[in-house]
């Protein structure tokens, strides 16, 4: 297990290189999970019911990227291709909640017109 520890060391590390505690940045990370879910359950439900998705899909949003928020808040000299990262991920993050929510609504959708023959 010397590699674990060796891995550890280099990890925690990083954090006192770059300004940034990685306990928290792991707890908002983990945190935040739970939120982004139900806030894009909400969303789903008001495209649903025709209602307004400001609101639920701003704090999918933050809660999504609220990791990387603290990131580029308290970090100090961060390599550039981290920010690179940071944008990719949030790109993908974009796409993949996008797709999703089409998915649900999509599905939803066709449920209401197969049940409304009935």
């Amino acid at each position: 297990m010397e590699w674990f520890e060796t891995f550890k060391d280099w990890f925690l590390s990083l954090g006192e290189k770059y300004h940034v505690n990685p306990f928290i940045f792991g707890g908002i990370y983990v945190g935040a999970v739970p939120f982004f879910f139900l806030c894009l359950y909400w969303t789903i439900k008001n495209i649903r019911h025709k209602k307004s998705i400001v609101l639920p899909a701003l704090l999918t949003g933050l809660f999504f990227i609220s990791a990387y928020l603290y990131l580029l808040i308290v970090g100090k000299n961060i390599p550039l291709w981290v920010y690179f990262f940071i944008i990719l991920m949030v790109l993908y993050g974009i796409y993949s909640t996008v797709n999703k929510i089409k998915k649900k609504t999509k599905n939803h959708d066709y449920e209401t017109k197969d049940n409304s023959r009935l």
